[in-house]
């Protein structure tokens, strides 16, 4: 029996070692993965932040895991980053394309399509477009505060009063994009609105979920009826409802004479109707459910953090109104140039986006081509992961890593300095394509609101709790927030 027992031990050994996920000649070192399953036991899908730093310390800046039995390269730091993502920027450009995430999108919209001439096209057509439509010139940031000009007015009716902060500055986020979009903003408790964001969310839920990895690592099971395809669906509901917006929104629309993005790419379409293009009804349904998203959600959390930290540490609240008070004095109104008077208040912004992290794994990138990253070699195809939050916490890059302090953005003078470290938007070629909007919003939102309103922990609330909700982009967890009316006002 013993000896029998004990062949069996040494037959299955023998089948670890055979089909055991090999890594390739002078590949980039890693844990032990199980055939099949990679690594995915060892993975907390509630957060995977703390096992990826773990590895860091026991493999360096560039190590490698298995999702399944695909081989993912997870790059960490500042140097490593800048690396890839600049230095070898073409040779890191890819977009797995096999995964459910690009299942959800369909393989379309400028922020998933794989490298190449597709890509480069809608990228650069995007980029000319939201420039074009004045973002960092004058005319944006009029949709901006007229935005907020809503918000002011609801927080007025509700002073004293604990409000959700969740609901505030998602409302702004999303109908600042919308005008971007389709000129055009919805009332905070349109019908509407709310239902294209739950399916929306559930979407993406589903695409932070272990369902999501099992259909990436296991393609033969994509076909069952598995909870994954819930998010499948409620993706397919959200861009019927974004082809609806923008159906009606072509009834008015004057060929020639673009009122926001969704015209220039019709206009764009037009232009081209008789070439062969990657321009289509269908990438605009696409593009706009990711810019809406990604224009939302990131803004948004950012807000969250920041005001959550402004709250709890009444101190750096009063000192950003001090310093707002004495550059607007006399005016009406700010703009996006008073942040070069701003130093502090710029600091608080930007320490926000730092701790906030809210896209900690950026977007999955593939190499395009064999290439080396830190002296390891990486085959094309390869799944390549940039760790943005190990740059935005890196010990070494930060006067203080893991506390909120605008002291990481000042130097001796008090002037405002941006660290190479501060990395929330990514870099390279596949740098968000946002981040103009995403600066401006987060500077003018901050000091209009501080202006005029003095925002309050609520003595009912209990401890704040400062750790984030992981998902594709994190989140801090629901809070409210108290507000009253500044005295000078």
């Amino acid at each position: 029996m013993f000896v029998s027992v004990l062949f069996l031990l040494i037959w299955l050994c023998f089948l670890l070692v055979q089909f055991k996920c090999r890594r390739p000649k002078n590949f980039s070192p890693g844990p032990f993965a199980l055939p099949f399953l990679g690594n995915a036991i060892s993975l907390n899908h509630d957060n995977p932040l703390k096992y990826f730093e773990s590895l860091r310390r026991t493999y360096g800046n560039v190590y490698s895991l298995y999702l399944g039995p695909r081989a993912a390269v997870m790059v960490n730091g500042t140097q490593a980053l800048k690396e890839a993502l600049v230095n070898k920027a073409v040779d890191f450009a890819g977009r797995p394309q096999d995964t459910f995430m690009m299942a959800v999108f369909e393989h379309k919209g400028v922020g998933l399509t794989d490298y190449g001439q597709k890509w480069k096209e809608q990228r650069r057509f995007a980029i000319m477009t939201m420039k074009n439509f004045g973002l960092g010139k004058q005319s944006m940031e009029e949709r901006i505060l007229g935005e907020l000009q809503y918000t002011i007015n609801k927080l007025k009716k509700n002073t004293g009063k604990s409000l959700s902060a969740q609901v505030m500055f998602h409302n702004i986020a999303s109908n600042v994009i919308c005008l971007v979009l389709f000129a055009k903003r919805f009332e905070y408790d349109d019908e509407f609105i709310v239902k294209y964001v739950e399916n929306f969310s559930t979407s993406m839920k589903t695409i932070n979920g272990p369902w999501s990895f099992l259909y990436d690592s296991f393609p033969c099971i994509r076909r069952l009826p598995l909870p994954f395809h819930k998010g499948l669906k409620a993706m397919q509901t959200a861009k019927r409802m974004t082809s609806s917006i923008i159906n009606e929104h072509k009834k008015t629309r004057v060929p020639g004479q673009p009122r926001d993005f969704v015209d220039c790419y019709l206009d764009e379409i037009d232009k081209r109707a008789n070439d062969y293009t990657s321009f289509s009804w269908e990438e605009l349904l696409i593009t706009c459910l990711q810019l809406h998203t990604a224009g939302t959600d990131t803004t948004s959390n950012t807000l969250l953090i920041g005001f959550l930290y402004l709250m709890t540490k009444p101190h750096i609240q009063e000192r950003c109104q001090q310093e707002i008070d004495r550059v607007l004095e006399g005016k009406d109104f700010v703009t996006f140039e008073d942040r070069h008077d701003m130093p502090y208040v710029q600091a608080v912004v930007h320490e926000s986006q730092r701790v906030a992290d809210t896209v900690p794994l950026s977007l999955f990138h593939v190499t395009t081509r064999d290439t080396e990253l830190m002296g390891y070699s990486i085959p094309k195809g390869t799944i390549v992961i940039p760790n943005l939050s190990s740059a935005l916490n890196e010990e070494g890059q930060w006067k203080f890593p893991h506390e909120f302090n605008p002291a990481n953005f000042l130097n001796d003078k008090g002037e405002f300095v941006k660290p190479d470290a501060f990395l929330p938007f990514s870099a390279g070629p596949r740098v968000c394509l946002g981040e103009s909007l995403a600066r401006m919003e987060l500077f003018l939102i901050f000091v209009t609101l501080l202006r005029k309103f003095r925002f309050i922990w609520p003595e009912d609330a209990g401890e704040p709790d400062y750790e984030l909700v992981f998902g594709l982009t994190t989140t801090p967890k629901p809070f409210n927030m108290k507000v009253e009316l500044r005295a000078a006002q």
